[in-house]
């Protein structure tokens, strides 16, 4: 093997001479492309400042201007390609590849090298191949012997000869094995028993044959991945992005790819993976922040504050209007609300000009009054709406000539006056040279400006009292219930209206109110969204992901997330999931993929996590070992003293210690606790988007798709666990650790750890 070792040492340093001459021509390129690039902005710059006072000066400027405006977007996306391929070099010369497979096509032997990025030779002879090319799904799918892979002209089948794996850093091999499985243990034991840092690491070294299955899916439509904590589902649906974005890029861009992220501190975590891969990052949003960005004005309540808003109390009530809120037949309620509902019944408001009431509220009701109620009510409003936009350009028209209107223009600047006459009309019109017909255009523009305001507010339905609309629904609902349950409904709207007082509204109103108002205008969806990612699937509400597949009609759903961390529901099978899914998505080709193997955690503290679980046998765990999880009695006194003493424990061996609570006000008191810690301890909220210590302190819904190197489980005792609806919580907690998890107990501990008391180092279970 020492001898093998030494030609594929050799073969490396060759492929890195090649890397560092073909990165110093891009990158001369690159500079060339670069000073070309400044060079011909400055001249466009320049050309656009030419006096356009005279007709003639003013032509020749325009035409100019076009052929600057061309040359510049030419020049910088040729110095945006020599940037990427800077960029990919400098990628491959860190780590060049990963892996080898020997195959022999069409009685031909072949060697490929997979790595992140294609290269080749001058002679254009493959030196890499991409790993999200079609042949290199040989290296995680195919065991040795005969392999298909999927080409233009169909299927291919090849002879697996020998699969190798390397461990490269700064050019140099460290390990390399060959193995007969997708990756091997010795490069799995590798991987994962690396300190964790503050950013998630791309897998594509030591993707699964189940994971591979997920990242080159093309043709689901509904691709529902149900992993246990630490299988790598994240990841997977990372390099997924990065594989679709190859597969398909000559139609599809990052922009048009959306993922629903748990959190901001989550969407910081994973920020450098698609980059790591050499590709632009997906849009991403939390659902709140997708909610509060189509209902403008108001703050949406997260997951996280309804969450610790129950741990003091939610009543029958409450929790009942809830559940058919969020239910899936709340959108047929809303349309049962909708055939029901006269022109009378739509709620509207005045639409203000300079704090005077340009078109009034009754002037609506009344012009939908005067439709036939042989069109439906959406289409009613969208006749009012084309109406009172013709209205608008009408005024515009007739008032181009009126006194106040010319006054108005006389008191323009030059400048003002030019940035209205525009480019586009301008050769048109001063050729005619008709002094009057300038004016008009003048007037009509500036008009049209001032007015933008009111254009705006009757394209975008500004005119409809949405909030006043829901109020009515909820009304509507209310009527079809008995006394009891019509009371529940009345304090539902009680608490709607206060919310609104404060520019505010709960989590459970955002998706029917959406419904409602897109029901009624015809609008809120977004045609050109390809696909849509959603992570943490089990704590959405079926109301909440209807209404995302409502939004992005076209796109393509990838749902992922464990059923057994689900937090803020009830835990459902991840078969009854997709059911559920493919039904209400209407989904034609719906999959489900199950990731049972976990990764992250060591062996010992994946067995402890699992035990919490009524199906934990289900789980594999991967055979990297540790020690047990341990357990430790404080009480109030003591509680500061023992926190401090287990942080600076665990810190002498790990990089990053995490101390997770069940609430946001526990945290609270975790911080004051270890204020006198010598390091900085951050505590993370929310809103936070960076880790910015070694040593945090959060609420365990913060940290679910995070891994730490180890965990203090804090206050794990029979107060603040007492029963099987905390099994979640403690699974959650549990499986963050990669290498150590430590547990703390004020008073008698939990009973669901006494129950799996075998799987603790601690002999200490206070009952």
């Amino acid at each position: 093997m020492a001898k093998e070792r030494d030609l594929e040492q050799h073969r490396l340093n060759d492929v890195a001479q090649e890397i560092d001459k073909q990165l110093q021509k891009a990158e001369t390129f690159y500079d060339k492309a670069h000073s070309e690039t400044r060079a011909v902005e400055s001249n466009y710059i320049a050309n656009t400042s030419i006096n356009t006072a005279e007709v003639d000066d003013a032509m020749e400027t325009n035409a100019e201007i076009q052929q600057q405006r061309s040359i510049v977007a030419r020049v910088t996306e040729t110095e945006n390609i020599m940037a990427k391929t800077v960029g990919t070099l400098k990628l491959l010369r860190k780590s060049p590849y990963f892996g080898r497979v020997d195959i022999i096509e069409d009685n031909w032997p072949e060697t490929l090298y997979i790595g992140l990025a294609s290269l080749q030779d001058e002679a254009g002879n493959f030196l890499i191949y991409d790993w999200r090319a079609p042949i290199s799904g040989i290296y995680y799918n195919g065991t040795l012997g005969k392999v298909a892979y999927p080409t233009p002209n169909g299927e291919q089948t090849v002879d697996l000869q020998k699969k190798r794996q390397f461990v490269i850093q700064d050019g140099q091999i460290t390990s390399m094995f060959d193995t007969n499985e997708t990756v091997g243990d010795e490069m799995l034991q590798y991987a994962l028993g690396q300190q964790n840092d503050d950013v998630m690491r791309n897998i594509v070294a030591t993707i699964q044959k189940e994971q591979n299955q997920i990242i080159r899916d093309t043709t689901s439509d509904l691709l529902v991945v149900q992993g246990v904590a630490g299988s790598g589902k994240t990841s997977a649906i990372l390099q997924r992005i990065a594989f679709l974005l190859f597969h398909s890029r000559e139609e599809l861009n990052s922009d048009q790819i959306v993922l629903l992220s748990p959190n901001r501190l989550f969407s910081s975590y994973i920020a450098d993976v698609l980059p790591s891969l050499g590709e632009r990052n997906m849009r991403q949003v939390t659902l709140a922040e997708f909610f509060s960005a189509r209902l403008q004005g108001l703050i949406v309540q997260t997951l996280f504050d309804r969450y610790e808003q129950e741990q003091h109390f939610i009543g029958q009530a409450s929790y009942s209007v809830r559940q058919e809120l969020e239910s899936e037949q709340i959108v047929s309620l809303i349309d049962d609300y909708m055939a029901q509902l006269s022109a009378s019944d739509i709620h509207f408001v005045d639409i203000y000009y300079e704090d005077k009431v340009f078109f009034g509220a009754q002037e609506f009701q009344a012009y939908l009054a005067t439709l036939s109620t042989s069109y439906t009510i959406r289409e009613r409003i969208s006749q009012l709406q084309k109406h009172f936009m013709q209205v608008l350009t009408d005024r515009i028209e007739s008032l181009q000539d009126a006194d106040w209107v010319q006054t108005e223009l006389d008191n323009l600047t030059d400048q003002e006056y030019q940035n209205l006459l525009g480019d586009d009309d301008l050769e048109e019109t001063l050729v005619a040279e008709n002094e009057d017909s300038v004016i008009s255009l003048v007037a009509k523009r500036y008009l049209t400006k001032q007015w933008q305001a009111i254009d705006d507010a009757l394209y975008n339905n500004f005119y409809l009292d949405i909030y006043q609309q829901y109020r009515s629904f909820l009304q509507y609902v209310m009527q079809q219930k008995n006394d009891e349950q019509a009371e529940w409904w009345r304090a539902k709207q009680r608490r709607f209206d206060l919310q609104l007082e404060y520019h505010r509204i709960d989590l459970e109103d955002a998706a029917p109110l959406l419904f409602l108002r897109d029901e009624l205008t015809g609008g809120g969806t977004n045609q050109a969204m390809s696909y849509v990612f959603i992570d943490e699937m089990q704590d959405y509400a079926m109301a909440q992901l209807l209404y995302l597949k409502h939004a992005f009609p076209k796109a393509k759903f990838t749902v992922l997330g464990d059923s057994e961390q689900a937090l803020f529901r009830q835990v459902e099978t991840p078969q009854a999931l997709l059911n559920k899914y493919a039904q209400g998505f209407d989904a034609q080709k719906p999959a489900l993929i199950k990731l049972n193997r976990a990764y992250r955690s060591t062996h010992e503290i994946m067995n402890f996590a699992k035990a919490l679980l009524p199906d934990g046998n289900d789980i594999v765990t991967f055979t990297r070992h540790g020690e047990k999880p341990s357990l430790r009695q404080a009480y109030p006194e003591t509680i500061v003293e023992v926190l401090n003493d287990e942080v600076a424990q665990l810190r002498q061996n790990f990089q990053t210690v995490a101390i997770l609570t069940k609430t946001a006000e526990q945290a609270e008191l975790v911080l004051e606790a270890l204020r006198r810690y010598p390091e900085k301890v951050q505590l993370l909220h929310a809103m936070d988007r960076t880790r910015t210590a070694n040593v945090l302190v959060m609420p365990i819904y913060l940290a679910k798709g995070l891994e730490f190197d180890a965990v203090i489980g804090y206050d794990v005792s029979q107060s603040n666990y007492p029963d099987d609806k905390a099994i979640g919580l403690l699974y959650t907690l549990a499986s963050r650790a990669m290498h150590a998890l430590h547990l703390v107990t004020i008073g008698p501990v939990s009973p669901l750890i006494i129950q799996v008391q075998n799987t603790v180092a601690s002999s200490l279970l206070v009952q």
